[in-house]
C-alpha cells in the first residue's frame, strides 16, 4: 500500500505536467480548429531560457521565471504572426504542416545556439522533500501539483467570470458570429496563442529540475499531452485535464510493475486502446453525420 501511495503521488506530478501542456493543445485547437504540434517545443524554449537565465547567468530565480515567461509570452505572439495567421483563411492541413515546421525549427534553432548537450535545472527549494507517514512528498512534484491546480482554477475563473473570458469562449465555439458581435477575434486568437505559449513555457520550467533540459523534452512531453487530449476528449478542458493526469499515473505504475524501458509505451497503448473502443475520448460526444 505504502508503494501505490507513492507511486500516485509521482503520477499526478508527471501528469500534472501533461495535463498543462495538453490544456495548450486544446485552447489553440477550439480557437482555430488547429493541433499545435510545437506545443512541446514551447515547453522545452521556456526550459532553456531558465539555465541560461538561472544557470548560466547567475540571475535570481524568481527574475529568471518572470524573464522565460515572458519570453515565451512573445514567442506565442510571433508564433500566431508568422504560423498561423497568414494561413488563416487556408483549410487545416496546411496549418498543421506549418506548425510541425515551427516545432522543427525551434528544436534546430535551440541546437545551434545551446548544442545537444543536456543541461540540469535546479530546483526552486533547497529541501528535496520530507516524509508524511510512508511517503516521500518531493517538494518540486508537490509544486508541479500546486501550481497547475492553481492554473486550472484561474482558467475557470478567468473563463467563466470575466468579459475577455466570455469573449474568447465565442471565438472559439464561432468566429464569424464573434465577429458580427464585435469581438475581435484576431485580437482574441493572439491571446490564445499567448497563453498557450505561457502554459507550455510554465510546464517545461516545472518539469526541468526533474528531467534534464534537452531537444528531445518538447516532442517527449508534447506526445504524452497529445494522447492525453485524445484520451480525455479533444477540444474539452477537463477531459485534458483528466486524461494528462490518467497518463501520468498510468505511465508510472506501469513502469513500476511491468518495465521502466518501456514506461513512454504504456500512453499509447491506453491511446490505441480509447482509439479502438472509445475514439471520442472520456468527455468527448459521438458525432453523427447523415449523408
Amino acid at each position: 500500500m505504502d508503494l501505490i501511495l507513492q507511486l500516485l503521488f509521482t503520477g499526478i506530478g508527471i501528469g500534472a505536467v501533461y495535463a498543462l501542456v495538453a490544456l495548450g493543445f486544446v485552447l489553440i485547437f477550439r480557437a482555430t480548429n488547429v493541433v499545435n504540434f510545437a506545443q512541446g517545443e514551447f515547453s522545452m524554449v521556456a526550459a532553456f531560457l531558465m539555465v541560461v537565465f538561472a544557470v548560466d547567468l547567475q540571475w535570481p530565480y524568481w527574475l529568471s521565471f518572470l524573464l522565460a515567461i515572458g519570453g515565451m509570452a512573445m514567442l506565442g505572439a510571433l508564433f500566431n504572426l508568422g504560423v498561423y495567421y497568414p494561413l488563416r483563411h487556408r483549410t487545416y492541413l496546411p496549418v498543421i504542416i506549418s506548425t510541425i515546421g515551427a516545432s522543427i525549427f525551434l528544436a534546430n534553432t535551440t541546437l545551434a545556439l545551446y548544442g545537444p548537450q543536456p543541461q540540469v535545472l535546479p530546483p526552486v527549494f533547497e529541501t528535496q522533500g520530507f516524509l508524511v507517514g510512508p511517503v516521500y512528498l518531493d517538494t518540486q512534484y508537490l509544486l508541479i501539483i500546486a501550481v497547475t491546480a492553481v492554473l486550472v482554477a484561474f482558467q475557470y475563473w478567468f473563463f467563466e467570470h470575466t468579459l475577455i473570458g466570455k469573449k474568447l469562449q465565442a471565438t472559439s465555439q464561432d468566429k464569424e458570429m464573434a465577429a458580427l458581435l464585435g469581438i475581435p477575434v484576431a485580437g482574441m486568437i493572439m491571446l490564445t496563442f499567448v497563453y498557450s505559449a505561457v502554459l507550455g513555457g510554465i510546464a517545461g520550467i516545472l518539469v526541468a529540475p526533474v528531467l534534464f533540459v534537452s531537444i528531445q523534452m518538447g516532442a517527449t512531453i508534447a506526445l504524452k499531452a497529445f494522447a492525453a487530449t485524445i484520451i480525455g476528449g479533444f477540444g474539452d478542458v477537463t477531459g485534458a485535464i483528466i486524461g494528462g493526469l490518467a497518463l501520468g499515473i498510468i505511465e508510472t505504475f506501469g513502469a513500476a510493475y511491468i518495465s521502466v524501458p518501456y514506461k513512454d509505451a504504456f500512453a499509447f497503448i491506453v491511446l490505441v486502446a480509447f482509439l479502438a473502443l472509445r475514439p471520442q475520448g472520456i468527455f468527448g460526444e459521438r458525432i453523427a453525420e447523415k449523408a
